[in-house]
């Protein structure tokens, strides 16, 4: 996987994490839906681009 596309899903996962739990913490419900919206993104970008690297090689 690209090095650059990588980081920037894993930090758009981690950033997703945050929101959640923070979320979680506030008791904001849109907060917290935001944040795993923003997870299931990032891992799934994540597993496009790990697929993509499998076909290439």
């Amino acid at each position: 996987m690209a090095g650059g596309k990588k980081a920037k899903n894993m930090a758009k996962t981690a950033k997703g994490k945050v929101k959640e739990t923070t979320g979680k913490a506030t008791g904001n419900e849109s907060l917290e839906a935001k944040g795993r919206a923003e997870q299931i993104k990032g891992d799934a970008k994540q597993t496009v681009q790990k697929a993509k690297d499998t076909l290439k090689h």
